[in-house]
C-alpha cells in the first residue's frame, strides 16, 4: 500500500499504511545497531548542536561544592528541572554564596554527560533573581510571626529538670525516632515515651503535625485514657532540603506549638538549617539526638552527684554532731542556761514593745490616709470633667472642619498638577517621538542601540516604527 499522500493524512489513512507495513520496513536488513555510547554521542551532538547556549532562569536546589572546585546543583521551576554544572575557574567569585531557594539566571551551553546519560547545562554566566519562592515565603512568614511576638524569649518557657513522660511527633519509618529513642534508652531508660507517628514532608503532613501537637500537649481524656499529662514535647525530622523541610515553615505548625500547654522542643533538619518551628518552639535542638541528650539527664551521671552528695552529707552531718557534742560539753560546765533564760525574757518584753510601736504607726498612716482621700475627693469635685469634655468636643469638630475645607483644597491642586503632567508625557513620550517619523532599534536582548559600534555585523536587531516591528539583520 503506498503511503498517504495530498496533505495532511488523517487517523484512518495513517493506521492503514501501518497495518500494510511488513517488518522489513521497521527493520531493514542494512540497519545500524548502535552501542550505548554511540548513541549517548549522537544525541549529545543533537543537543549541542540544535540549542547551543542558552538563557534559563529557575530555582537552585540541592547545591553541591565538590572538592575539585566544581559546583553542581539543580535549576527547577514548578514544572521541571534540569542539572547544572559550573566548572572550576569558568566564573568570578558570586557576591554571595549560592544556596537552595535562590533565583537565578544562567547562561550556558545545552550537552549530555555522558557517562551517567543526562542532560545538564554547563554554565557559563550566572545572576540573581533573589530568593526562592520557598525561602521568600519562609522570610514574609517569619517577619509576621516575630512582630505578633511568637519568637520573644521572654515567653518561652524553661524545660523540666527531671521529666517523667515524653511525647515524640515525627516519622514512624525515619532515622531521627531511632535516634531520640536510643539516647533516650542510654540516658534516662526509667523515662515514659508516647509517640506520635506522622508524616513530616508533603502535602497535608503540617496539618498531620500540628494536630498532633494539640492532642498530645492537651490530650483528650476519652483518646488517652490512663495516660497522664505530658511534661515535654518534641517535635523532630532528619535532615533534608529547603522543601524536604517545608512542612516545618507553615503557620499552622508554628501556632500550634505557640498554643501547647508544655514545653516543646524543635529538632528538625541538621544543625544547620533552621525553621520557623525552631524560632517558636521553647528550645532548639540541632538534631533529635541532640534534643534527646537536652531533655534528660544522664542517669550515670545523676547516680555519680547523688554517691558525692552522700558522701558530703554524711561528712557534714559528723562534723555537725561533733561540734554540738562540744557545746553542750561547754554548756554544761558554764553557766550557759541562766545566761539563756535572761536573754529570752528580754527579747519577749522586747517584742511586745515592738507591737506596740507597730499598733501606733499603723493608726497614724490610716489617719493621713484618710484625709488624703477625702481632700482629692474635694479636689475632684471642684474640677468638673463636664466642663472639659464640652470645650475639647467643640474643639474637636473645628479641627474636622478646617480639614474637610483643607482636603478639597488639596484635591483639586493634585488634580491639577495630574494632568498638567499627563500632557507633558503626551508630548515627550516615546510613542510621541514614533508618531513624528522617527524609529528605535533595539539589540537581541532588548537595549537600544545609540552607538554605530553596538551594532555588531550579522546580529540580529529589531526596529520599532509608529505601527509595530520589524527585525533585520546587520550587514
Amino acid at each position: 500500500m503506498p503511503k498517504p499522500a495530498g496533505g495532511t493524512p488523517t487517523l484512518p489513512e495513517m493506521l492503514c499504511y501501518v497495518r500494510s507495513m511488513s517488518p522489513d520496513d521497521f527493520f531493514p536488513e542494512t540497519a545500524r545497531i548502535l552501542t550505548v555510547a554511540e548513541l549517548t554521542r549522537s544525541i549529545r551532538g543533537l543537543l549541542e548542536t540544535r540549542f547551543g547556549a542558552v538563557w534559563v532562569q529557575g530555582e537552585i536546589s540541592n547545591y553541591k561544592k565538590h572538592p575539585s572546585g566544581h559546583q553542581y546543583f539543580t535549576l527547577k521551576d514548578q514544572r521541571a528541572a534540569i542539572s547544572c554544572v559550573i566548572f572550576r575557574n569558568t566564573l568570578p567569585p558570586f557576591p554571595s554564596p549560592l544556596a537552595d531557594g535562590m533565583q537565578v539566571q544562567v547562561y550556558g551551553g545545552v550537552t549530555v554527560f555522558e557517562a551517567r546519560g543526562q542532560y545538564q547545562l554547563n554554565v557559563q554566566i550566572l545572576q540573581s533573581r533573589g530568593l526562592g519562592l520557598l525561602q521568600a515565603k519562609f522570610e514574609a512568614l517569619k517577619r509576621k510571626l516575630e512582630a505578633e511576638g511568637l519568637f520573644e524569649q521572654a515567653r518561652k518557657r524553661a524545660l523540666p529538670k527531671f521529666p517523667r513522660r515524653i511525647g515524640i511527633i515525627t516519622s514512624a519509618s525515619g532515622a531521627a525516632i531511632q535516634d531520640i529513642l536510643n539516647v533516650l534508652q542510654r540516658r534516662a531508660p526509667n523515662v515514659e515515651v508516647l509517640i506520635s507517628p506522622v508524616r513530616v514532608q508533603g502535602a497535608g503532613a503540617a496539618l498531620e503535625i500540628a494536630t498532633a501537637i494539640r492532642e498530645l500537649s492537651a490530650p483528650n481524656p476519652e483518646s488517652f485514657r490512663g495516660w497522664k499529662t505530658l511534661d515535654v514535647l518534641i517535635v523532630a525530622r532528619g535532615g533534608g532540603s529547603i522543601e524536604d523541610l517545608c512542612e516545618f515553615n507553615e503557620e499552622i505548625v508554628a501556632r500550634a506549638i505557640f498554643h501547647s500547654p508544655i514545653p516543646v522542643v524543635s529538632a528538625v533538619g541538621h544543625e544547620v538549617d533552621f525553621t520557623i518551628a525552631d524560632f517558636v518552639a521553647d528550645l532548639r535542638a540541632p538534631t533529635p539526638s541532640a534534643a534527646a541528650e537536652l531533655i534528660v539527664p544522664d542517669v550515670r551521671d545523676l547516680e555519680r552527684r547523688v554517691r558525692e552528695l552522700q558522701n558530703c552529707l554524711g561528712k557534714c552531718w559528723r562534723d555537725f554532731l561533733s561540734r554540738a557534742r562540744s557545746r553542750l560539753s561547754a554548756a554544761s560546765e558554764k553557766a550557759l542556761f541562766r545566761e539563756l533564760s535572761g536573754r529570752l525574757r528580754d527579747a519577749q518584753q522586747q517584742l511586745d514593745f515592738a507591737k506596740e510601736s507597730i499598733a501606733r504607726s499603723l493608726e497614724r498612716r490610716r489617719t493621713l490616709e484618710r484625709t488624703r482621700l477625702t481632700n482629692a475627693l474635694l479636689a475632684l469635685k471642684a474640677h468638673d470633667p463636664a466642663r472639659e469634655l464640652a470645650a475639647r468636643r467643640q474643639r474637636l469638630r473645628e479641627i474636622r472642619r478646617r480639614l474637610a475645607e483643607c482636603s478639597k483644597q488639596r484635591l483639586t491642586v493634585v488634580r491639577e498638577r495630574w494632568d498638567r503632567v499627563a500632557g507633558m508625557l503626551r508630548i515627550l513620550g516615546p510613542q510621541a517621538t514614533l508618531e513624528r517619523g522617527y524609529s528605535i532599534t533595539l539589540n537581541a536582548n532588548g537595549k537600544v542601540i545609540r552607538r554605530l559600534a553596538e551594532a555588531k555585523t550579522r546580529t540580529q536587531v529589531r526596529t520599532r516604527v509608529r505601527d509595530g516591528e520589524f527585525e533585520s539583520t546587520v550587514s
